[in-house]
């Protein structure tokens, strides 16, 4: 396999491969010396030959487009579409990270190219890939926990202090703040959760000095009236954690945006902790639908159901949360 990108966040994915002997990598496209210089130490401390390297990405497609199975894409948001667009094209499978893409428009043509190349396309999303948030929607599915009757979110982290300066602030890079950001997760956990899409939506955005924003509420209502809150604050003292929780006429369900944990309560009992079975690193549970042991649980479709949740937030906060109404018949598309 190989990676177009090789940032701090790649070099994660790629050390759990290395340690866990998940996948070769053998080919990085990264543009950044240093961050190479960090790649090739990795390898050669774990004892594993360090991947060659094509600075400039169209070039990598081009010399290894043939000779990898599969890429990995860890890159600033704005070079996703252009990027996994190529690779598709290429003949390679792709795991893709969050978030898929910067629009609706965007997700939408994506979906029409791997359509038409026939490759596998998974978006990164740790929630939608964990065994957690898969057993929690099977159940939400099923029926057993009775009808969803809201959902609340929130997500906290030091983001505005550790990504200044950094093309995570840069909004032509990035095409947000903190709730495209580390929030993307929760956007998709909520969504994936709730099963189908949103009929409209409130936000406010709030950038607190900096380029783009740190702070954000949302409130919708999905087609079936269910209410949903969610809260986003980037500018929290050092941490990062999340809470989700989905209340349902029979039940409560309690996850994390990651899919970090899945706890559940009854009527009459105490939150418990239900432990599910399933590839955890999403690498592997990539591989597992690569290799058609499973159906892929975060195809493009969960990216443009994100990428059109997303639109309708910008455009809510732009005329200062006045709601937006999502059409059901482009919900439909995303489902």
């Amino acid at each position: 396999m190989g990676f177009i990108g090789s940032g701090i966040m790649a070099r994660s994915h790629m050390r759990e491969m290395i340690q866990r002997d998940l996948a070769q990598v053998v080919a990085v496209c990264e543009p950044s010396v240093d961050a190479y210089a960090a790649t090739v130490d990795l390898f050669t401390r774990s004892g594993v030959t360090p991947p060659a390297n094509e600075p400039d990405w169209r070039r990598f497609v081009d010399a290894y487009g043939d000779r990898l199975d599969a890429v990995f894409i860890v890159t600033p948001h704005a070079l996703h579409f252009e990027q996994a667009s190529a690779c598709l094209e290429a003949g390679l499978d792709v795991l893709l990270e969050k978030p898929m893409v910067m629009n609706a428009e965007e997700a939408t043509a994506l979906i029409s190219t791997r359509d038409r190349t026939g490759r596998l396309l998974v978006v990164s999303f740790q929630g939608s890939l964990s065994p957690q948030v898969r057993t929690a929607s099977r159940m939400l599915r099923s029926g057993e926990l009775g009808t969803i009757l809201g959902i609340d979110a929130v997500v906290w982290q030091d983001w505005a202090q550790g990504t200044a300066g950094t093309w995570r602030q840069d909004v032509r890079q990035s095409g947000g703040g903190f709730l495209f950001d580390t929030g993307a997760h929760m956007l998709n956990t909520v969504a994936d959760l709730a099963g189908e899409g949103f009929s409209e939506v409130a936000a406010w955005l709030e950038n607190d000095g900096s380029p783009v924003d740190t702070r954000a509420v949302i409130m919708g209502r999905l087609g079936s009236g269910a209410l949903v809150t969610m809260h986003a604050c980037g500018s929290a003292i050092p941490s990062c954690d999340s809470d989700i929780r989905v209340f349902c006429s029979g039940a409560i369900v309690r996850t994390g945006i990651w899919g970090e944990r899945l706890e559940l309560q009854r009527a009459g009992t105490k939150m418990r902790r239900v432990r599910p079975e399933g590839p955890s690193h999403v690498w592997e549970r990539f591989a597992s639908v690569r290799a058609g042991h499973e159906p892929n649980p975060s195809p493009p479709e969960v990216g443009l159901r994100m990428a059109r949740l997303w639109d309708a937030i910008r455009a809510s906060a732009t005329e200062r949360g006045a709601a937006v109404a999502i059409p059901a018949d482009l919900e439909a598309t995303a489902a």
